[in-house]
């Protein structure tokens, strides 16, 4: 048996520029932080040859081309795995619509169970390509690159994708007290709805032609992220989602909405500098920069929604639990 635990994810920013249809032309950069919220994935040898995926729904098939779950399918056909598994995701948080890049997760945490179990150990470079390759390059997703980078790295990390395929990954070197700082400025409340993230993420992905000057400050914004981190700014984060939120806003109509809308601008009259909706947008996580001073008053008035308290991540997709049969038992 093998369990597998990677993590979910928060895009400080950048978001939108590790789309390949900007980024392999113009170049794309981000700043992520892994969390420790969870996406699990259990591998377990059977006595028969048939295949046993345990998700939402319970598939029982003979065959991986018979499989309905997607990332599942292919990520047993990258690795050789063809029979003779049961297959099991367990998440932290609902695995779908929250945008904090649970997709990207499934597939990094798919791989990095089905090498373990082939008795492989896959670095985290080949784990975030080949989960890349998967979505994107196989099944066509409307999706960036990021998601797939910090669930395999985790940590706080700082992307920069292309202008060719070529991908530079960063630990930036905050002390541990500063981390800590940020985090703790930092607070995640759902919006009690999630949304498909793919008609958004679509419509995204078309209108990157038009929406080149809001990309490009996106990508702007992950440097100087980056550098605020370095230099201690943290107060600067805030302001700094704010003009990113706004500008994400405007890559397609359905990342926000008038209720969400008035949701955040109830957070801000409250205490918060700053924040946005998690990934695609359209309902999910909202996240805010909060001052410490502020958040009991932020949490009075957003008392009707569920806070997730997190933490940072340092490490990203890794096995828990490996117990491999001998071949000659």
């Amino acid at each position: 048996m093998i369990i597998t635990q990677t993590p979910l994810r928060i895009s400080l920013a950048g978001g939108g520029s590790d789309f390949p249809e900007f980024f392999r032309t113009e170049g794309g950069a981000v700043v992520s932080l892994a969390i420790d919220k969870y996406l699990y994935v259990i591998v377990k040898e059977r006595f028969d040859d048939r295949i046993y995926v345990n998700y939402s729904v319970k598939e029982i098939v003979d065959h991986v081309d018979d499989l309905r779950h997607d990332l599942v399918r292919e990520a047993m056909r990258r690795t050789g795995i063809t029979h003779g598994v049961e297959i099991t995701t367990l998440s932290d948080v609902p695995s779908e619509g929250t945008g904090l890049g649970s997709s990207g997760s499934v597939t990094v945490g798919l791989l990095n169970a089905f090498y373990a179990y082939q008795g492989m150990q896959a670095p985290a470079e080949r784990l975030a390509r080949e989960a890349c390759e998967i979505e994107i390059d196989l099944l066509k997703k409307p999706i960036g690159v990021q998601d797939q980078y910090i669930a395999a790295y985790g940590n706080l990390r700082f992307f920069q994708f292309g202008p060719a395929d070529d991908v530079r990954v960063e630990r930036i070197p905050v002390p541990e007290a500063r981390k800590r700082a940020l985090v703790s400025n930092l607070l995640l409340f759902f919006t009690n709805r999630t949304r498909p993230s793919e008609a958004i993420l679509d419509e995204q992905r078309r209108n990157i032609p038009e929406r080149l000057a809001e990309i490009r400050g996106l990508r702007a914004a992950a440097f100087e992220t980056r550098s605020r981190l370095l230099d201690g700014g943290l107060a600067a984060l805030g302001p700094l989602l704010h003009r990113c939120w706004q500008q994400k806003r405007r890559l397609a109509p359905g990342v926000s909405s008038a209720d969400l809308d008035a949701l955040y601008e109830r957070a801000r009259a409250a205490g918060a500098t700053g924040g946005k909706l998690t990934g695609a947008g359209g309902g999910g996580f909202l996240l805010l920069y909060c001052p410490w001073a502020a958040q009991a008053a932020l949490r009075s008035a957003l008392g009707g929604y569920r806070e997730l308290p997190f933490t940072l991540e340092p490490d990203g997709s890794k096995v828990i639990f490996n117990i491999r049969r001998s071949p000659w038992t």
